[in-house]
């Protein structure tokens, strides 16, 4: 009796194990059912390029021998890493990621700080600053090209008007890299200003009305409670944006093609220029490849940061 009672419980769990395995599967092929299209598209669109780049890179194509054959493995790559252009890029690169994206968080904080503050027409400051990110960089690059042009633009001549000489803003060395990073920070802040906006609206308001009983300051309330609290979405905002700058094209393209000299040639550029204007495709391609490797770098630092804020906000 106690074994018959003991087998129909087994065969019993059997049975839902079964079920629950067949239920699986069926959610299981379903879900691939649903996903393989997109995934045929993403393959096509990105699978397809990446492969071609990929035997690209270890070709000896050019412009003026179209072949694919023979491959030459990392001769390429050896022979951008032997350019002296290549480093200058990727320090220009590094340089320009950084300023730009320091100019962004540190302005972009100071204005979303401010906003918090701010109660009445806050829908319209917010309206205000989506401008620039809602424009195009090409459209931002032609703007700012014309208002500093050196003979004709709206800013030497506001300039002349305070008794203050004109500067060729894109046409001096020691310029144009900055002030082609001031342009993009002007056009991306307002995307970091609406991260740290949403970010610093959703923190608890407990911490702050203890702080005011013991006598905290603003300026100590900033340090060790908003700052602490902002870290996640800071990091993220800041790795989000040194994605895009490594990536960027259409500013250099627009108002410097790199120039002067090569003032103003990161690494996107570079590839380009050494892919069309040199005619290697096979060195573009090489080139084009290390920038993607640093974007996968900087995308992984990227899911890692994320993951480490959502178990953080977990344990708490």
């Amino acid at each position: 009796m106690t074994r018959s009672a003991t087998d129909q419980g087994s065969a019993t769990m059997h049975n839902a194990i079964k079920k629950g395995l067949a239920a699986r599967g069926r959610e299981w092929r379903t879900g691939w059912a649903f996903a393989l299209p997109g995934l045929l598209l993403l393959a096509i669109v990105m699978g397809f390029p990446l492969a071609y780049a990929c035997i690209l890179s270890i070709s000896s194509m050019t412009l003026i021998k179209p072949q694919l054959l023979p491959l030459v493995g990392f001769k390429n790559f050896a022979s951008m890493i032997g350019d002296d252009l290549f480093w200058n890029a990727l320090w220009l690169t590094v340089r320009y990621s950084a300023v730009t994206v320091v100019g962004e968080f540190v302005i972009g904080l100071g204005i979303a700080l401010m906003l918090n503050r701010t109660v009445r027409m806050k829908p319209v400051y917010f309206a205000v600053l989506t401008i620039p990110m809602a424009m195009s960089p090409i459209s931002v690059a032609l703007i700012w090209r014309m208002l500093l042009q050196p003979n004709l633009g709206i800013a030497n001549h506001l300039m002349e008007t305070f008794g203050l000489p004109r500067l060729d803003w894109l046409g001096t060395p020691g310029m144009a890299l900055w002030t082609m990073a001031a342009i993009d920070i002007w056009q991306q802040m307002s995307f970091v200003v609406l991260i740290l906006a949403a970010g610093l609206a959703a923190l608890p308001r407990d911490p702050y009305e203890a702080a005011e009983v013991d006598g905290a300051r603003g300026w100590q309330q900033f340090f060790y409670i908003t700052l602490p609290m902002l870290r996640p979405v800071a990091a993220i905002t800041i790795i989000i944006q040194l994605i895009n700058e490594f990536r960027t094209y259409d500013l250099p393209y627009v108002l410097t093609k790199g120039g002067p000299g090569n003032a103003t040639e990161v690494l996107s550029f570079f590839a380009y220029r050494r892919a069309f204007l040199g005619l290697s495709l096979n060195e573009g391609a090489a080139a084009a490849f290390v920038l993607l490797l640093i974007v996968l770098l900087l995308t992984v630092i990227f899911f890692a940061v994320l993951e480490r804020s959502q178990s953080g906000e977990g344990r708490k």
